[in-house]
């Protein structure tokens, strides 16, 4: 591990506690380092490293920036991950003299360790003297340069073709109105052991008045269940899937749109059954809802029918769109960030953003009432607003492209699907979460929640 050798068991302790490491239900038994960089030299000095984290026969790679002080200052003291050797290490986006250094790689152009800090074609980026991380991680960290821009670091290192980067590049060349625009890019240059290159972090105009819809939405829930208006959120679920509709329509406009034949039907609905049977076997409270739901998936492929299939966003949710003074933008299109390369960059059927917005309706709904399942006025209201925000959505996105509800049968099966998926991520990640898809999953099959 070179430069973090010292360090190795203070990481190991450290990289498991952070809310975007995967698979906190495992011990992490192995940690290596595939890449050591130093990007800043002296004190304090900065690393960019990528850890090979090994948990039983699986492996995963993450994304680290680090910082080394002789003295951690009282305001960074949170980030302290170990001291060896007169040395502190300490977790460097919060550091805003090292954070801030990132920006000035990207403006400069800059090739070095074989990372290549890249600013995109006819972008001229301005220094900013101040650096500070956005909010909690989640599965990505981002750090926020004075009021213009902001760098979202992929935690997760996977080689190959980004679709973050990819359709948001396509989707600037469309002339959309509904994203930020792209700025730049850190890229790692091929190992030996690898044939493509790394996209590590993407750089885009920083829109500081936005309000994201996730806050939006539990405000509202709010109102409605001490009894008064959802504060106008159904109207903006109506612009919200006017706003989804367009991305949709600037992706097909610029990468294309495939009809899915039988043979694409099929694997999405044995992808479907794959998955069911994945979580199912890690999670117990799943089992008794296994039947329905399996039945559901199958009448996808007994109906068959014509859909289409496209790039479309493949994660979105209240916390992947902001509300700004020109209406709502949608960001971080990288899709499921546990998915394998291949599914995260297939075209999928564009009701697959329709059914992820429906799910996180419905958490934004359930979260209010977590701690009171006795109370059915309130869970009633919950049950309301989110079914009308359902239906607001859909109605916006009819006013620019076809209906989804025309297509129930596949709509519902996809619903079920990303349920299916949130269950397997709250039982590895959050496990007090876990009663909110498994009661929808309940719900929409019929079967009474013992959640």
């Amino acid at each position: 591990m070179t430069a973090l050798s010292p360090f190795r068991d203070q990481l190991m302790a450290w990289l498991p506690r952070q809310r975007w490491f995967a698979g906190k239900d495992r011990e992490l038994g192995r940690l290596d380092a595939k890449r050591v960089v130093r990007l800043v030299d002296g004190e304090p000095t900065l690393v960019h490293a990528v850890l090979s984290a090994g948990q039983g026969e699986d492996r995963a790679d993450y994304q680290v920036l680090l910082g080394l002080r002789r003295m951690l200052p009282k305001h960074l003291a949170h980030t302290r991950i170990g001291e060896a050797a007169g040395w502190v290490c300490y977790e460097a986006t919060h550091d805003a003299e090292l954070s801030g250094r990132l920006l000035e790689l990207i403006a400069r152009d800059t090739r070095v360790g074989g990372m290549h800090f890249a600013p995109e074609r006819d972008v001229r980026l301005e220094a900013e003297p101040y650096a500070r991380p956005l909010g909690t991680d989640q599965s990505n960290t981002s750090v926020v340069f004075g009021q213009r821009y902001i760098l979202k670091l992929f935690r997760r290192v996977v080689a190959g073709p980004n679709p973050d980067l990819e359709l948001h590049r396509a989707l600037w060349s469309a002339g959309s109105r509904r994203i930020a625009r792209p700025l730049g890019a850190v890229i790692m240059t091929p190992s030996r052991s690898q044939r493509e290159p790394t996209v590590l972090g993407l750089l885009h105009g920083y829109l500081p008045s936005a309000v994201d819809g996730w806050a939006m939405a539990t405000a509202s829930v709010k109102g409605v269940l001490t009894g008064g208006t959802d504060g106008g959120f159904a109207a903006e679920a109506d612009l919200l899937g006017q706003a989804v509709g367009e991305v949709h329509a600037d992706l097909r406009r610029a990468l294309g749109v495939d009809d899915a034949d039988p043979i694409l039907l099929n694997e999405l609905v044995d992808r479907m059954h794959h998955r069911l049977n994945s979580v199912a076997a890690c999670v117990p409270e799943l089992a008794p809802l296994a039947g329905p739901i399996r039945a559901a998936f199958e009448r996808v492929r007994d109906e068959g029918g014509p859909f289409e299939c496209q790039y479309v966003h493949a994660d979105l949710h209240l916390g992947q769109v902001l509300r700004t003074t020109d209406g709502w933008i949608l960001i971080d299109f990288e899709g499921e960030p546990w998915a394998p390369p291949a599914e995260r960059n297939a075209r999928r059927s564009p009701l697959l953003d329709v059914a992820s917005m429906a799910r996180s309706f419905d958490y934004a709904a359930q979260q209010a009432i977590a701690g009171r399942p006795g109370d059915r006025l309130l869970a009633a209201r919950a049950l309301a607003w989110s079914e009308r925000s359902r239906r607001a959505f859909c109605d916006g996105y009819a006013k620019v492209g076809p209906d989804p509800r025309e297509q129930a049968t596949l709509l519902r099966a996809l619903e079920l699907d990303k349920a299916v998926y949130e269950v397997g991520y709250e039982h590895g990640n959050r496990p007090d979460w876990l009663p909110v898809p498994l009661a929808f999953i309940a719900r929409i099959c019929g079967i009474r929640s013992e959640s």
